[in-house]
């Protein structure tokens, strides 16, 4: 070969791989960099159940509300009243909210859990969403003549509560229940269907065993990212905090 022959043949572009070729590994990369930011920064979850209606839309029939969870927020701080937390249920709870399919086997599990890590399907663990009310080291009770839930001895402010047509806005009476450090007590908005602190773990006889630990909060509920004409920040009204 030529002087001049080899020149031309260093001077020409090397051949870029083909798209074809270069998109499964886009598609891998990309799939892996939103496993992380949903494992260690934000995650999209699905609300299961009507229990935090109208805050949260999962009403039987309906399109559920996905929102997004931060979960970087509680690195630095607990959560405190008013916050809307998705939790892993503490063992002993009563999982009758929604339903959970089990898997049918190994690779079934891992594919929900990954589809539930990157957004597009439902958790395969029984996860929940509701409100904090309040918080180690206070005291929780119901309810005032005016039907309002007392924390410290003092009535809640709680404009997002929902009560179901019918129902009415009386309270099963409960307490008081003197919250442990480290946990917390919680409750849905739609307060006549929500399977929370009130009923969790023979709460009846031991209210305290319904409280659940701070370790077991995935992250705060920020905004609803679906549908779209549900586009909004998720209400998190200090209910301490008087008109």
């Amino acid at each position: 070969m030529s002087t001049h022959d080899h020149a031309e043949t260093e001077g020409k572009p090397k051949k870029k791989g083909s798209f074809w070729k270069e998109l499964p590994i886009l598609i891998v990369v990309a799939l892996v960099l939103t496993f992380l930011i949903q494992t260690f920064v934000a995650r999209v979850f699905s609300i299961p159940s009507g229990s935090m209606e109208q805050t949260l839309h999962g009403c039987p029939g309906c399109t559920p509300d996905r929102i997004l969870v931060d979960r970087i927020t509680y690195d630095f701080t607990d959560p405190s009243p008013g916050d809307v937390v998705v939790f892993r249920a503490p063992d002993g709870w009563d999982e009758n909210e929604f339903k959970v399919d089990p898997a049918s086997n190994v690779f079934t599990s891992w594919l929900r859990q990954f589809g539930s890590s990157i957004g597009i399907g439902d958790p395969p663990e029984y996860d929940l969403v509701k409100r904090v009310i309040a918080v180690g080291g206070q005291t929780v009770s119901c309810c005032d003549a005016q039907h309002r839930v007392l924390v410290d001895g003092k009535p809640l402010n709680e404009p997002y509560i929902y009560h179901q047509p019918g129902l009415g806005n009386r309270r099963a009476p409960f307490g008081p229940v003197k919250i442990p450090q480290g946990q917390l007590w919680v409750m849905g908005d739609n307060r006549e269907n929500s399977k929370d602190s009130r009923y969790q773990n023979g709460a009846d006889a031991d209210p305290v065993r319904g409280t659940v630990p701070v370790d077991n909060v995935i992250g705060k509920a920020q905004f609803i990212i679906w549908p779209p004409s549900r586009w909004q920040g998720v209400r998190t009204d200090d209910p301490h905090a008087m008109p």
